[in-house]
């Protein structure tokens, strides 16, 4: 139902003529880079090649949510005629890029188009060796409150600073040293057209979120994405393609949820947006980017060159409600003061719950096939 209901936003938003027509999307199964990969395939007619890292159905034991979101897209694909393969399993491995490296020589030549939103949690090194991401401040202590999304009670969170090894080590695995060897790869092997652009997706957030989130080790990982923009500017003009890092506005992600704080700070911005008819899910997000990119429309940079999608977040008046009701929100008030039920409610669509129309209660079998060029497939 998430796919679908995707589809038909990019449907109905209308097509993107100049858009590109050859697409790899790595990190395309959930959040922005699923939601890039149904703009690309169903507003530009793209086809597309996913990258992923997902579990397949065992059993009785379910697959994982962005197996189920991939399947669908990739059978709602085909059905329209559109080109869609995928590829699952550890996209920092040498191994995954070259199986890219080969189905995009084999079925399109070359792609128009690379985007990179991987989200994961570990990187393993080509030494073998595993580093681990940390959601932790720098400097000084956190003191702050959550929310449990069970039973909508604010928590106390406090989390002593970062080693400069967790430090290091988030910025391995979420910071942009895989985006340059991806594109180092694909330039190599000849498979990126002239004028393709590269996209990778990042979060700045306001200043109420800056001492876990920008200030933080995830901050330096984000810091280390624009590094990787600039680093790329040279081999990308030799192909006359561009590298960009796209700023978006706060959305429920798979990292969003587990981070200390946001779950206040974004009820409190969902209430605001909507009540002004701003607030965007990914494929809004998504769409307005493509649109901006591929139909000449004036693209909104910083200083930094960064595309900026987040300028309704940080509008003074939407900031002006968060900052307002930041200190204020208790367990009393959460439902009114915020929009607590949509944030909750973002959380369930992400894992695949909580959609009208659907009979959870009815039985299904859990082993949805999906044609894979490379890992574990259940068949089809």
């Amino acid at each position: 139902m998430d796919v679908k209901n995707q589809i038909d936003h990019v449907k109905q938003a209308g097509a993107i003529p100049n858009g590109p027509k050859r697409v790899l999307v790595i990190g395309a199964s959930g959040g922005y880079g699923l939601a890039s990969r149904i703009t690309a395939a169903f507003g530009c007619g793209a086809a597309t090649i996913g990258v992923f890292f997902e579990r397949p159905a065992v059993n009785n034991r379910t697959a994982s949510p962005g197996w189920y979101k991939s399947a669908a897209f990739t059978h709602a694909a085909q059905a329209a005629g559109l080109y869609a393969a995928n590829l699952n399993g550890d996209a920092f491995s040498a191994a995954l890029k070259q199986a890219t490296i080969d189905l995009i020589k084999r079925d399109l030549g070359q792609v128009d188009m690379v985007i990179y939103s991987l989200a994961a949690p570990a990187r393993q090194l080509p030494d073998g060796s595993l580093v681990r991401s940390t959601l932790k401040p720098i400097g000084e202590p956190f003191e702050g409150s959550t929310i449990d999304l069970n039973s909508g009670e604010l928590r106390s969170v406090s989390l002593e600073p970062a080693s400069q090894q967790e430090v290091n080590d988030t910025i391995k695995v979420m910071g942009g040293e895989d985006w340059e060897l991806w594109m180092a790869a694909l330039l190599k092997a000849n498979v990126l057209a002239n004028g393709c652009i590269t996209t990778n997706y990042t979060y700045l957030g306001s200043e109420v979120t800056w001492p876990i989130y920008y200030h933080g080790t995830i901050g330096k990982a984000k810091e280390d994405l624009d590094r990787a923009a600039r680093a790329l500017v040279e081999p990308m003009a030799k192909i006359n393609g561009h590298a960009y890092v796209a700023v978006m506005k706060g959305l429920m992600t798979q990292a969003a949820s587990a981070i200390p704080g946001m779950s206040i700070y974004l009820s409190l911005l969902f209430k605001a947006m909507k009540a002004k008819g701003t607030h965007e899910g990914c494929i809004e997000q998504t769409t307005r980017l493509f649109k901006n990119l591929f139909m000449d429309a004036a693209l909104q940079k910083d200083e930094s060159g960064r595309l900026r999608l987040d300028d309704w977040e940080l509008s003074e008046d939407i900031q002006a409600f968060v900052k307002a009701n930041w200190s204020k929100v208790t367990a009393d008030n959460l439902m009114d003061i915020s929009d607590f039920a949509g944030y909750r409610q973002a959380f369930l669509h992400m894992h695949g719950f909580d959609f009208d129309g659907v009979d959870y209660d009815a039985e299904v079998d859990p082993e949805v096939p999906m044609p894979l060029e490379f890992g574990e497939s259940t068949g089809a």
